[in-house]
């Protein structure tokens, strides 16, 4: 069974957005993380890991660009 409102009681936290900030967070963490993955594999010489790589980072950045918007809209009112 699955809940549709954040009750808070394991976090504490009410408020409705804080899953979303989490996520843009973890995108932009893993974003960040991936940067240096490609950098390893690119020292390798390993080109199928660093595209590979490259688009995971690609959708990372989508998932916070997207993540962002809907934050800003909420905390706009919107």
């Amino acid at each position: 069974m699955t809940s549709t409102s954040e009750t808070g009681h394991v976090t504490g936290t009410r408020d409705k957005d804080y899953n979303l900030i989490w996520y843009v967070e973890a995108c932009l963490s893993n974003a960040l993380r991936l940067e240096q993955y490609i950098q390893d594999a690119e020292r390798d010489k390993d080109s199928e890991v660093v595209d590979l790589f490259r688009k995971a980072q690609a959708d990372s950045r989508k998932g916070a660009d997207i993540g962002k918007q809907l934050l800003r809209s909420r905390l706009n009112g919107g």
